[in-house]
This record gives structure tokens, C-alpha cells and sequence, in this order.
């Protein structure tokens, strides 16, 4: 089995900033692209920020200038510190992972949430 644990929400004031973290555990092969994604309050879930294997990344363009995403390989831990944070940031976010199990299959793996709160 494979799981996805998320950290680092809370609430914080606009302009404030955030690190979330996420540690994918389990029998993994290999994994490709590890992302977040958020879901705000009657919104539909939505991209936030892709970082792949190679290290190249993908941001949502709320999250461009604002967001950082980073990976650590060897730890199978993807990073997002989100900073100049504003109140429409205010959701649930989620990490995703498209890996590979012992099987070699790839399939698409979630976290259960944390949630992000932005207000004063």
C-alpha cells in the first residue's frame, strides 16, 4: 500500500507565508511527478504547482511569483512554500503522486488534505 501524509497547514495572515510538506510511504517503485492541488470552499479542485522527476516544475497562475515547489528524491517528499498568501488561498490542499508500485504500474495516489486558512 502506498500513502500520501501531508503537513504544515494552519492558519496565517494575508501576506503571511506557509510550508506544507508531504511524505509518499509504502512499496514504491518509482515515482514521477508529485504535485499539489487545493479545493476552496464550493470550488472545484484545482492544480497548484507539478514538479516531475527531471525537477522541471508546472505552477497554476495563481501560484506563479507567490509559490515554490520543490522535491526531495531520496526522501519521496514533495515541498510547497507559499508565501505573499492572500485570502482566496483559503482551501483544503492536497499532494498527489503519480508513481509506480512494485507492480510497475503507474497509478495516481492523494493525500487526505491539510488545510490552509488565510485570514486576519
Amino acid at each position: 500500500q502506498v500513502q500520501l501524509v501531508e503537513s504544515g497547514g494552519g492558519l496565517v495572515q494575508p501576506g503571511g507565508s506557509l510550508g506544507l510538506s508531504c511524505v509518499a510511504s509504502g512499496s514504491i517503485f518509482s515515482i514521477n511527478r508529485m504535485g499539489w492541488y487545493r479545493q476552496g470552499p464550493g470550488k472545484q479542485r484545482e492544480l497548484v504547482a507539478v514538479v516531475f522527476s527531471d525537477g522541471s516544475t508546472n505552477y497554476a497562475d495563481s501560484a506563479k511569483g507567490r509559490f515554490t515547489i520543490s522535491r526531495d528524491n531520496a526522501k519521496n517528499t514533495v515541498y510547497l512554500q507559499m508565501n505573499g498568501l492572500k485570502p482566496e488561498d483559503t482551501a483544503v490542499y492536497y499532494c498527489n503522486a503519480f508513481l509506480s508500485t512494485m507492480s510497475r504500474r503507474f497509478m495516481d495516489f492523494w493525500g487526505k488534505g491539510t488545510l490552509v486558512t488565510v485570514s486576519s
